[in-house]
């Protein structure tokens, strides 16, 4: 395939086992959570995981959403191994899984093991068609930036022309963040970044903003840049202006224009480009078509670093994402199989 070679790709992130059910509203009301929202786990949500085990026939899929995006990635591209995943797991039978999983996709795992606690899961709660994910990042907690800086880590860095970060990092390793963003823009490297949720605009802002100079590409949905925008102080009248002004944050290579990218859910993507706004129509699936809204984000994103990394136009990119997310949200948890069939 055009481009295409080993270790192009490079995403860190938090490896998670996703515990997912069909739940009732008394359940998110019992442990404080939204119909659809992601958080990290407070002491409240410890039983969380046990409930789902014992009363909601909750079934285990390898996920976090890097993780999940370059699965959907190596789905799309065919060629094995052109993505590499860094992340922290346990000792333990789930890390197995998760591994085994990724790997059969044709993701290169990189993880970083760890004796200081279990494999990080994430409760994925399904009502209707909303989700609303716990994560309790637990292991992938303890990832240090020295296992970047092992030589074979190294060398897979040096081979990479392609990163990609989420904010869920922001909570785990933000000097791994900017070693990986300061090292793509020495290099001219295409540096990404993803939004991922609104408490990260609202927590991790100073982390954000010390990433976000780097940033060659950045994505998120409606609520994330709504919240990001929030927490600036920005007027906005609407999610335009919202992504002219994240174009025209900071940027330390002033020689690449920033590009944005915001989801709507089934209301077309924007895309922002110099003075350029383009709207990509999403395709509406009925509501019985809709069966797990989890990891449509993160396929979006799959799809279109598959088309990105192959230098595809911006056009072939979004749609790309915009396919891959409608072909995840029809089947349970960020999952697929068969050949895909994404036609430029």
């Amino acid at each position: 395939m055009e481009n295409l070679r080993e270790h192009l790709l490079i995403g860190c992130g938090n490896p998670l086992l996703d515990i997912v059910a069909s739940v009732d509203k008394d359940l998110l009301e019992r442990y404080n959570l939204k119909p659809n929202d992601a958080i990290l786990a407070r002491d409240e949500h410890m039983h969380l995981y046990k409930d789902l085990d014992e009363k909601y026939n909750a079934d285990y899929m390898a996920g976090g959403s890097v993780q999940n995006t370059l699965r959907v990635c190596q789905w799309i591209l065919g060629t094995p191994k052109v993505a590499t995943f860094f992340g922290c797991v346990g000792k333990d039978d789930y890390a197995k899984i998760l591994e085994k999983k990724a790997t059969q996709d044709g993701l290169n795992v990189r993880y970083q093991y760890t004796n200081e606690a279990p494999t990080g899961t994430c409760a994925v709660l399904i009502t209707g068609t909303h989700r609303s994910l716990c994560a309790h990042l637990a292991a992938a907690n303890h990832f240090t930036i020295d296992h970047l800086q092992k030589p074979d880590s190294r060398q897979l860095l040096e081979s990479a022309d392609y990163f990609y970060i989420s904010g869920f990092f922001l909570t785990v390793s933000p000097p791994s963040i900017i070693e990986i963003a300061r090292y793509a823009h020495k290099r001219k490297r295409t540096f990404m970044m993803n939004l991922s949720a609104p408490f990260v605009s609202q927590y991790y802002k100073e982390q954000l903003m010390a990433a976000m100079v780097y940033v060659d590409i950045l994505f998120g949905n409606e609520e994330e840049v709504e919240t990001f925008a929030r927490e600036h102080s920005w007027h906005a009248k609407d999610r335009k202006e919202i992504g002219q002004k994240l174009l025209s944050l900071p940027k330390e290579n002033s020689e690449r224009e920033r590009i944005v990218i915001i989801t709507q859910g089934h209301y077309p993507v924007l895309l922002f480009q110099g003075n350029n706004i383009k709207e990509f129509p999403v395709q509406q699936l009925s509501r019985e078509q809709l069966v797990d809204t989890n990891g449509a984000g993160d396929a979006f994103v799959g799809g279109f670093l598959a088309q990105y990394i192959k230098k595809k136009s911006l056009d072939v990119c979004v749609r790309c994402g915009i396919w891959a997310a409608s072909q995840i949200i029809q089947r349970s948890g960020c999952t697929f199989e068969g050949k895909p069939s994404f036609q430029e």
